[in-house]
């Protein structure tokens, strides 16, 4: 009786209290139900912890409004539900505003008449986007960054007056490692790879990152439309909003920018699971892949680099215009008594193109060459001629049809002086020189934790290899171009000793040219310098100073042949010498599958022979 007569605003209060404690409603929960939710832990960015059931990814502890939030959903529930219970409106208007997603998704669990809030901060923010929907953005790998090998993934909100012509102006969310900016590239990888930068959601005008990575650094551009209704996009929106003031821990290979992407849009929607695909490792492309699996992604748009363009742009044009082209950017136009109106056009038009991608690339002094692009413009428009360029075609297989980043293989493998072996491969990520190119830069390989074992007929098990890091840039000269290759591996292998295979753990790094078409037949030559210690060199460190050469050759769209060489001579050694030879083989039948041969030749304290067939399972 007493019950029945309470006012209604009593009964709001309590009805939570009543909605776990009732078996009989309808949509009766329990706060364990709640707290175990997979939205709500979706919301706190929980995943399974060692020391305890759960613990966020979220490191700043202002996100939790339980000073045991962090690790306890439950007191991060109890704490939500007393905020938007408060009977001070001041103080249930700035909890239910600082976490709108959490507030929309009890009421509607819960079944609750909560007021709703009035945030003219977040009102406004949503006003100026406009959303309708949203695009992921898959800026390709930048070789020279070591936060962005794999890739890049940011979200693009879509407004609704949006048009193709209107995406620049459209804003981006992106996520993002805050770096030390006095570090260097060796302390930025290796504080990346173990989680010491804190990580954070930014929102920014599109054609900043455009800017970035198309211009700056000439990296090609996939725009994925995501398939999400306008209420998705707002859930999504209200969780970020939510997370403005959030630091992550930021780990190159899995708590990266396309993982935390991953963790913002499966909010969209509570029957999704986008980052349970991920507990080790979170690749660009695999995430991309997994979109795309889940029937959320349109077919792409492309946008060709500034670089690809210019490329694209010279293929079309012969040695003699493009030193006009050369001429042209010093002042000296084309005339008409030796171009055809046409080959004008094409001169001005590159000229313009090159100057504006050297300006970029190469900070030259803006009052000196806008007035030159200024007048470049000025003489292209009295040209009464269409582009005589034909646009840089879409590349056929876009980034996420490639193969998976991660790689198990079975092998057999003989040697002269070794006994003969099976073996089993592992690599964590993500492509090598022989591994099949579509989706991937051509001349371009980064391997993470490239590990072999091998049994031996007399049942014997040892570790081969164990390659932490081995990158390669083959970055080929050409008309427009003068580029730099470079290589560097870390790591443990065996080599040939006086009776038998010993181990060495050494760091090398070269640098140097690479030459011919990177899609079809190129080769390279690196000097090299390198540091070994182990059983091979009797535990001392050893300084190896030599060239390192090949050749890669695409013979068809699934066959790739590979004839490598490198000879290191040694500094204050009983050894003068170590060199290795090696041909290599690899048919591709299709993304998932490959057969690799490879033979060759190892010399160090000892000479020896062998050949090697792999099987390769990519996923």
């Amino acid at each position: 009786m007493f019950v029945v007569m309470m006012s209604k605003k009593l009964l709001s209060l309590l009805l939570p209290a009543a909605l776990f404690s009732s078996p009989s409603h309808a949509d009766s929960f329990s706060k364990n139900d709640i707290a175990n939710d997979p939205y709500w832990l979706q919301l706190g960015h929980y995943r399974p912890a060692v020391t305890s059931e759960w613990k966020s990814e979220v490191d700043s502890l202002e996100f939790f409004l339980s000073p045991i939030g962090k690790r306890n959903p439950a007191a991060e529930l109890n704490a939500t539900l007393d905020a938007f219970n408060q009977t001070d409106p001041t103080q249930f208007q700035t909890a239910a505003c600082q976490y709108p997603a959490r507030f929309k998704w009890l009421k509607k669990k819960l079944g609750t008449n909560w007021k709703e809030p009035s945030c003219p901060e977040m009102e406004q923010w949503k006003r100026i986007i406009d959303p309708k929907g949203m695009t992921l953005v898959f800026p390709t790998a930048f070789m020279n960054s070591p936060s962005s090998m794999f890739g890049h993934t940011l979200i693009r909100i879509d407004a609704k007056d949006q048009t193709r012509n209107k995406e620049l102006v459209a804003f981006a969310v992106n996520f993002a490692a805050e770096p030390d900016s006095t570090d260097n590239a060796a302390l930025f990888a290796i504080k990346g790879l173990i989680g010491q930068y804190p990580g954070a959601f930014s929102l920014m005008p599109y054609y900043r990152k455009v800017r970035e990575y198309n211009d700056l650094e000439s990296r090609d551009i996939w725009e994925y439309k995501l398939n999400f209704s306008e209420q998705e996009v707002e859930n999504i929106l209200l969780h970020l909003w939510e997370l403005q003031h959030a630091r992550f821990d930021y780990y190159f290979l899995d708590e990266n920018c396309s993982y935390q992407l991953l963790a913002l849009l499966q909010l969209a929607k509570e029957d999704l699971d986008l980052t349970g695909e991920f507990p080790l490792q979170a690749i660009p492309s695999d995430t991309v892949a997994v979109l795309r699996d889940k029937g959320l992604l349109d077919e792409p748009n492309y946008r060709a680099a500034f670089g690809t363009k210019l490329l694209h742009y010279s293929d079309q044009m012969d040695d003699h215009n493009l030193a006009a082209v050369k001429e042209a950017m010093n002042g000296n136009y084309p005339s008409e008594d030796q171009y055809s109106l046409q080959e004008q056009a094409a001169i001005l038009e590159m000229a313009y193109e090159w100057l504006n991608f050297k300006f970029y690339d190469e900070g030259l002094d803006r009052e000196v060459t806008a007035p030159q692009l200024t007048d470049l413009l000025r003489e292209r428009s009295k040209l009464q001629v269409r582009s005589p360029f034909e646009p840089v075609i879409k590349p056929e297989v876009s980034p996420e049809q490639g193969h998976g980043s991660a790689r198990l293989g079975v092998a057999y493998s003989h040697s002269k002086e070794s006994d003969n072996t099976l073996n089993l491969t592992w690599r964590a990520s993500y492509h090598d020189l022989l591994d099949a190119p579509q989706g991937f830069i051509p001349g371009a390989q980064i391997s993470f934790l490239d590990t072999e074992l091998s049994v031996t007929e007399h049942g014997t098990t040892r570790l081969e290899r164990l390659y932490l890091l081995d990158a390669m840039s083959l970055a080929s000269d050409n008309r427009v171009f003068d580029s730099w290759s470079w290589n560097i591996r870390s790591g443990y292998d065996r080599q040939p000793d006086s009776k038998r295979r010993s181990s060495r753990w050494f760091i090398q790094g070269g640098y140097g040219k690479s030459w011919g078409n990177p899609n079809k037949l190129h080769g390279y030559m690196l000097g090299s310098t390198e540091l070994n210690t182990g059983d091979i060199t009797h535990n001392d460190v050893e300084i190896g100073l030599g060239l390192e050469t090949g050749v890669v050759w695409q013979a068809t769209s699934n066959n790739k042949l590979a004839i490598a060489a490198s000879s290191a001579y040694l500094l204050d050694s009983n050894v003068d010498h170590h060199s290795k030879i090696t041909a290599s083989w690899q048919w591709s039948p299709n993304s998932q599958w490959s057969l690799r041969s490879e033979t060759g030749y190892l010399n160090w304290r000892n000479e020896d022979i062998y050949s090697k067939l792999t099987g390769y399972l990519y996923y």
